[in-house]
């Protein structure tokens, strides 16, 4: 996150301090783990993009400029998770909508949405799931030492919510739920991917940069260039 970006600084902040409680936790030992690292580069993706088995690309509908991590994962086999958003379009119409896994608002609801008025503060209160995880953060439940460590993160969430988190909460939820029903498929997850490592050859940089130079730089190239 950039230096003055404070609210996604807490955002990874409350990260590190969700990790150290369920890292810490006997019950899930062996079974889930938590872990952010930081620095990422190029060397880390190296590492972290072909051992991905799903890439979440959850940037709300119509705010994600460009994209190209959600390319390296889907070509290493990974399936995503998101939003009808920048680059996950393209997967989803090279890999076939049963090879990924979209929800929430397209970026003509999230429009109609903020014109109509969006009230966060209504979405969460009949939100059990998402009720309950904002009343975890905000009691210090991760933040013992602070309890009120993310309480203007929570303030933000609920009523100055920009980026609509709270409307895509329940979508999100769901389909991670049906994500783990996939997952339970061994044979129908690994054809999943398959087909999408077959299929995204179409985000090469080739064909990229012979699409700029013929209709952007309006430069001649060879069509096997």
């Amino acid at each position: 996150a950039a230096p003055s970006y404070h609210n996604a600084k807490m955002i990874i902040k409350l990260v590190n301090d969700v990790a150290r409680r369920i890292n810490s936790d006997p019950s899930v030992a062996g079974l889930l783990k938590v872990a952010f690292i930081p620095n990422y580069n190029v060397s880390l993706a190296e590492k972290i993009i072909p051992a991905a088995d799903l890439s979440e690309q959850i940037s709300t509908a119509g705010m994600e400029a460009s994209g190209t991590g959600n390319m390296k994962f889907a070509l290493n086999g990974a399936l995503t998770i998101g939003t009808l958003d920048g680059a996950n379009i393209e997967i989803m119409e090279r890999v076939g909508r049963e090879n990924i896994e979209i929800f929430g608002l397209t970026a003509e609801e999230v429009a109609q949405a903020r014109a109509d008025g969006h009230n966060p503060r209504a979405i969460i209160e009949g939100s059990r799931e998402l009720s309950q995880a904002l009343a975890a953060i905000v009691s210090g439940v991760f933040s013992p030492d602070d309890p009120d460590r993310y309480r203007e993160l929570i303030d933000v969430l609920t009523y100055h919510d920009h980026f609509m988190v709270s409307a895509d909460f329940d979508a999100y939820v769901a389909a991670q739920r049906q994500v783990a029903e996939r997952w339970r498929n061994r044979a129908g997850w690994w054809r999943a991917s398959i087909m999408n490592t077959a299929k995204v050859g179409f985000f090469s940089s080739d064909r990229a940069i012979r699409e700029y130079a013929g209709e952007i730089w309006d430069v001649p190239v060879a069509a096997d260039a």
